[in-house]
């Protein structure tokens, strides 16, 4: 290693194929490379014999590149309970198994891990992120980043910098001092920078002292790169990038998604026009390509990773990672001192008594989240896991029969959720005239098709409608609330009654309102426990051109009788 460059021979080589490589390339085919394809991807570039690098969500699994329970993954519980285990050896066997997975899904990036502070109990994203103490999560988080490029996979530190929050995170301008932002919002990024070397960062949608993060040179140019000596490339949250001009100058490499981004074309003509510096392109492609000989898809160029680790068992690594997240507590016997009354005066005696005033033997177990296990946090955190055993599953086949009784009691929840259990759905999908021209099983409510991740046979240009139906069979008798989450003209009927046939607005301007919105209940029907019904959910497809990305999703949610 040279002491002065803290490069090896391998990093140089990779260096020397790296340069030969951008300097056989155009400002056309650089300014390409730094817009995304497609949802997940940036393009080949065969003319260098650079493969088309793959990104995924997300912290607690690999979703792989496309949003459906068909490629099932690995789920591991959530970061939080990562960090709670106080063990960064752990966060790193949960990287490198991440980074299996990776692999096996042919994804050459992940998008991970999640280092936002848990900062107000309202952040909205926390079960992404490990801890409210930045130095926690720095050493987690660099386990973990270590555990993932052990297997020659990719990691993108995120959302850098100061996205704590959901509540307007397009647009929220987040005022720091440079103590607070040094101590507190940085620290964690940059003890990864400076223990793992990630060879990725995202940055944020929100603004920092007035300039927004894809654009914020000082933090991303002086202090990141600067300071810190991060030489990954830096890639936008998803649809982040406003400013071709400022985003290139700001430090930004890679706009996501694509096909339409502030990059690409845009670029291309900025540096034609004199607007833009070709250098800096340089710079950006120069990032973009060192990652791609890093994780092994660029010729001549030997990957970081020629030998991926010994096969890890995940299930049996999730059910670790769980175990040493939380705390048992036992109800041990204790003694008590107390004095007994007698017709011949007060004696001590000794009592042997649990803590807790339970019979032996016996378990009561109450709550709908019991029999219904949330597993995942939304957003990022999706993936789909083969199978998923709830506390009231589990406990009834560890305990002895009839040692646990259980009861939904009331549910604080007030929000639907997707409808799943009891329903049996499919998608159909048709054309302007009503004929059928694709479709396929839908494992739950929940609709979310992105670029050309469509049905066989099934293209933009065709879609007219989408209809999720099937039948319901509910488990308790009693009025049930069904809901739609989405933006456009819906129909939704339940056992033959039209119950909503009306365009669903949004009540604020966020383009992810569709996958994070709040779902809006359009029907309550009284139904008896065990006496299936029909349900049908019809949405009209209406995609403006002028949108970057064609994203079809929406949701029909339920919620189950409820209780006082």
């Amino acid at each position: 290693m040279s002491a002065k460059t803290g490069q090896t021979s391998p990093d140089r080589a990779r260096e020397a194929v790296v340069e030969a490589a951008l300097g056989s390339l155009g400002i056309d085919a650089k300014a390409r490379l730094l817009s995304g394809q497609g949802m997940w991807s940036l393009p080949a570039l065969p003319e260098i014999g650079l493969k088309s690098l793959v990104m995924s969500d997300g912290p607690i699994g690999v979703r792989g590149v496309r949003w459906t329970a068909a490629d099932p993954s690995i789920a591991l519980p959530s970061p939080t309970a990562l960090a709670a285990t106080w063990d960064p050896a752990l966060a790193f066997r949960a990287g490198a198994l991440l980074a299996q997975e990776a692999r096996r899904k042919s994804v050459h990036v992940l998008l991970a891990p999640t280092v936002n502070l848990h900062r107000s109990p309202l952040g909205g994203r926390h079960f992404e992120a490990y801890s409210e103490d930045p130095y926690l999560t720095g050493r987690i988080g660099s386990g973990y980043v270590n555990g993932v490029q052990s297997g020659g996979v990719a990691t993108t530190v995120k959302h850098f910098v100061a996205n704590d929050a959901e509540t307007d995170r397009f647009t929220v301008n987040n005022m720091v001092t440079e103590r607070a932002l040094r101590e507190l919002y940085l620290a964690p990024f940059e003890a990864i920078v400076e223990n793992a070397r990630p060879w990725g960062i995202m940055t944020a949608y929100n603004s920092v002292n007035g300039t927004t993060m894809t654009e914020h040179r000082h933090l991303v140019n002086d202090i990141l790169r600067g300071e810190w000596g991060f030489d990954g490339f830096n890639v936008s949250d998803w649809m982040a990038a406003r400013s071709t001009t400022a985003a290139i100058e700001g430090g930004l490499d890679v706009a996501m998604p694509g096909p339409r981004t502030v990059y690409g074309e845009p670029l291309a003509r900025a540096v034609r026009a004199g607007r833009v510096e070709e250098s800096a392109v340089d710079d950006a492609v120069r990032n973009v390509l060192r990652l791609a000989a890093r994780v092994g898809i660029l010729d001549g160029a030997e990957p970081v990773v020629t030998e991926p680790p010994a096969t890890i068992d995940g299930e049996a690594l999730a059910r670790d990672i769980a175990r040493r997240a939380f705390v048992l507590v036992r109800n041990e016997v204790r003694s008590e001192v107390g004095n007994d009354v007698r017709n011949d005066g007060r004696s001590e005696v000794r009592n042997e008594r649990p803590a807790l005033p339970l019979r032996p033997g016996t378990v009561a177990l109450i709550g709908a989240a019991a029999r219904d296990a949330r597993v995942l946090g939304g957003g990022s955190a999706t993936v789909f896991p083969s199978h998923v055993v709830s506390p009231l599953d589990g406990l009834t086949a560890a305990l002895p029969e009839g040692s646990l009784t259980y009861a939904v009691g009331a549910d604080p929840n007030e929000e639907l959720a997707v409808a799943d259990k009891g329903f049996e759905l499919r998608a159909i999908c048709r054309d302007a005239a009503g004929e059928v021209i694709g479709g396929g099983s839908a494992p739950s409510g929940q609709i979310q098709w992105m670029g050309d991740d469509l049905p066989p046979g099934v293209t933009h240009a065709a879609l007219h409608t989408v209809e999720l139906t099937g039948t319901f069979t509910p488990r308790d008798s009693g009025p049930h609330t069904f809901g739609i989450k989405g933006l456009g003209a819906f129909t939704l009927t339940i056992d033959g009654t039209t119950y909503f046939d009306e365009v669903q607005r949004a009540a604020k301007d966020d383009p992810f309102v569709t996958f994070f919105g709040t779902p809006m209940p359009r029907a309550q029907v009284e139904l008896t426990s065990g006496e299936p019904v029909t349900v049908s959910l019809t949405h009209v497809v209406d995609l403006p051109e002028s949108i970057p990305l064609k994203v079809i999703g929406f949701t029909l949610a339920h919620q189950e009788p409820r209780r006082d």
